[in-house]
C-alpha cells in the first residue's frame, strides 16, 4: 500500500481537510514536530497554507530547516494520512509598549502571537 504524503496545515487548512472519516489529534512538542518533518523527504510533504508569517515562525523560530515543499490545496485527507498542524494562538498584550520601527514609525504592541503544533491523523 502506498504511503500518503505528510500534510503541513494551519488553522484554516486543517478545517478544510477533515470532511469525512475518523480522526485523531494529538499535541506535539516543537522537537517532535521537527523530528516528524525530518523523517520525510522534501518530495513527501505537501504544504497546504500560504501564510508567510507562519512559514517564518516554523522555519525561523522553531529551528526547522526550510525546504521547498510543494504547495497544494487539499480538500480531504486520505485514510491513514497524517498532517502536521501549526496553529496560531493570539492573546491581547498585557502591556502596550511603544517602539520605533526600523522605518522610524511609532508602533504599539497590541497582542502576543504564539504557535503550537498538533499531529492530525485520519484513521479510516
Amino acid at each position: 500500500m502506498a504511503m500518503h504524503p505528510l500534510l503541513l496545515l494551519d488553522n484554516s487548512s486543517m478545517m478544510t481537510v477533515i470532511n469525512e472519516g475518523t480522526f485523531k489529534c494529538a499535541n506535539v512538542t516543537f522537537e517532535e514536530a521537527k523530528a516528524i518533518l525530518e523523517m520525510h523527504d522534501e518530495s513527501d510533504v505537501i504544504q497546504c497554507f500560504t501564510n508567510l508569517d507562519l512559514q517564518n515562525i516554523i522555519f525561523g523560530y522553531l529551528g526547522i530547516e526550510k525546504r521547498n515543499y510543494t504547495f497544494k490545496r487539499i480538500r480531504d485527507m486520505k485514510p491513514m494520512q497524517d498532517g502536521l498542524v501549526f496553529k496560531l494562538y493570539t492573546t491581547p498584550s498585557e502591556t502596550q509598549p511603544v517602539i520605533v520601527t526600523d522605518k522610524g514609525n511609532e508602533a504599539k504592541k497590541i497582542q502576543n502571537i504564539y504557535v503550537y503544533c498538533q499531529l492530525l491523523s485520519r484513521l479510516d
